[in-house]
């Protein structure tokens, strides 16, 4: 007899809640998940992720072709770095240079902001 009114004592709030979920209002729902909001606001574009999270480092090598792309053969490291800016590579090549930019670890491209000679 105790064990049925434990288990009763437990299925029952659960049970509660089951049916007032079921009959909860839809809109209410369909409203949340959606993301709408009564009075919509227009949203900002979003800014790269290297503007905001990756600080500007100094990276320093060669600017050297490898295939049909411009790459940062560093002296400190012996895999190349792509540049994701071609333009401002070329006018550098097989030059020592300095590379101001934001590295992407996960792809080994440096995002340019600016190349100096060295």
């Amino acid at each position: 007899m105790k064990k049925s009114h434990f288990a009763w004592s437990m299925i029952l709030p659960l049970a509660a809640l089951a049916a007032a979920l079921w009959f909860a209002d839809p809109p209410t729902f369909a409203q949340r998940n959606s993301g709408s909001s009564p009075n919509p606001t227009p949203q900002q574009p979003m800014q790269p992720d290297d503007q905001n999270n990756a600080s500007v480092h100094r990276f320093s090598g060669k600017i050297v072709k490898s295939g049909n792309k411009f790459v940062l053969a560093a002296s400190e490291n012996l895999t190349p770095y792509q540049l994701d800016d071609q333009r401002k590579a070329q006018d550098f090549r097989n030059h020592s240079v300095s590379v101001a930019g934001s590295l992407d670890a996960s792809t080994g491209t440096i995002r340019v902001t600016a190349i100096d000679p060295d």
